[in-house]
């Protein structure tokens, strides 16, 4: 190749590369904007509302809440249900009759779901209030309406059932051939004890050919039965008692709540007696007499409360009765604790099948 071709091949790649260097740089790639940091809405916590509890309310008769009988019994059927089902429960005490509407109004005005009032001196005042207040739910310990009201429910209790096995026992026990019995005042739901333990002493006279006597009351004239005419005064207790006594009974039923705690010591005092409990397990509720006391009769007015309470609660409360029987369990005789022994196995066997057959309805009561 000549030298002037070589030249003119060096002047065109110098002028190439002295345009590549004066060209303009290529555009730099933007980057990509970076989004603002997110800001995060302040949480707004909605208001914990605390679902109102169902408020049970219980007003006693004179007795008082602790009377270990039937005003004690049905608070617990209301402690039960605070425990078991979740609810509150409160209860005012009666001192005197006149206190039974103050208190009604009392529980009306703080809006208690319902009112649970016990006993029969207390049924005019509850009815009142019922009728008043037909939109309040009540219901009434030992007694029933006739006809019923729509908004109560009356809690009764055949305790003729349980204590015609306690008089079968009380015949078979006796060393004297008399067996006792007095009541408050003579009114059903305590000469239903009385008629039931009468009944079951005749029981075992007609299958075992003997003739133990009751004192205090009489199956024909009720007039000739044995009363207090008190529910309170353990003195008058402990006079009937020592009277029965001193006629020569060693078993001895007082139906009559916080009066019989005076039989009770009277009987522990002679030492030559027993006595029969009722409403509750004595053994249980009354300690100090633990010794003494042969059995109860039971009505068991937790086991009915309870279950009041649980029909208010899933909506099936209805005017009418709830009934406790040996059949449902609603009532029973306690067992014999630490006189266990005084009580045949022979005995023992024949109460279980006069309770089936009571139950099934092979003896009827009168």
């Amino acid at each position: 190749m000549s030298k002037k071709i070589l030249f003119v091949f060096a002047i065109l790649m110098i002028g190439s590369m002295l345009m590549s260097a004066c060209a303009p740089a290529a555009p730099k790639a933007e980057e990509p904007e970076t989004a603002p940091p997110a800001v995060e809405e302040p949480v707004v916590e909605e208001p914990v509302v605390e679902e109102k509890k169902l408020l049970v309310c219980q007003i006693t008769d004179t007795g008082g809440i602790d009377d270990k009988s039937f005003n004690q019994t049905a608070w617990k059927g209301i402690e039960d249900a605070i425990k078991g089902l979740g609810i509150e429960g409160k209860y005012l005490e009666s001192q005197e009759v006149a206190d039974y509407e103050k208190n009604l109004n009392a529980f009306i005005e703080e809006d208690c779901d319902l009112i649970i009032t016990v006993g029969f001196l207390i049924a005019d005042a509850t009815a009142a209030a019922a009728g008043d207040y037909p939109d309040n739910k009540f219901s009434i310990v030992d007694f029933a309406y006739d006809p019923a009201i729509n908004n109560v429910v009356g809690q009764l209790f055949q305790t003729d059932e349980a204590g015609f096995l306690a008089g079968y026992a009380a015949a078979a026990v006796t060393k004297t051939g008399k067996v006792g019995t007095f009541g408050g005042l003579p009114i059903p739901t305590v000469t239903i004890f009385m008629k039931g333990f009468v009944e079951g002493v005749d029981y075992y006279n007609s299958v075992k050919g003997t003739d133990v006597v009751v004192l205090g009351y009489d199956l024909e004239d009720e007039t000739k039965g044995l009363f207090s005419m008190d529910f309170d005064d353990q003195q008058k207790g402990r006079e009937l008692a020592i009277s029965l006594m001193d006629e020569g009974a060693d078993v001895i039923m007082p139906v009559a709540g916080p009066v019989g705690l005076g039989a009770a010591a009277a009987i522990q005092e002679r030492g030559n007696a027993y006595l029969i409990g009722v409403d509750s397990d004595w053994y249980l509720t009354a300690p100090e007499y633990a010794a003494i006391t042969l059995t109860s009769v039971m009505k068991m007015m937790d086991a009915t409360t309870y279950q009041v309470i649980e029909s208010v609660i899933d909506g099936s409360f209805a005017g009418g009765n709830v009934i406790g029987t040996l059949e449902n369990g609603g009532v029973k005789i306690a067992p014999f604790h630490d006189l266990d022994n005084l009580v045949p196995a022979d005995i023992k066997a024949e109460l279980e099948q006069i309770q089936a057959d009571i139950i099934s309805g092979k003896i009827k009561l009168k």
